[in-house]
């Protein structure tokens, strides 16, 4: 690999092999590659704040189903 390249020999090989077995452009399978990486990235940061957030508050996981209760509680009421 020179430091050109964006990824090694073998890697490249692998997906392009992949791309050839479903009929699709090496590009392609990048692009969705790629597209799945930040989505979870994405999620992984929203379930960490999420996380903090019930820490913060003092919540555990047995808190969800009554917290979900009262607010569709305070819903209907309005």
């Amino acid at each position: 690999m020179t430091d050109a390249s964006i990824v090694s020999e073998e890697l490249l090989r692998q997906i392009e092999e992949a791309a050839r077995a479903e009929g699709r452009k090496p590009s392609e399978v990048l692009e969705e590659a790629w597209r799945r990486y930040t989505e979870e990235q994405s999620w992984a940061k929203l379930v960490t704040r999420g996380q903090e957030n019930a820490k913060r508050l003092g919540l555990q996981e047995s808190d969800v189903d009554r917290l979900i209760g009262e607010y569709r509680q305070k819903k209907r009421e309005r």
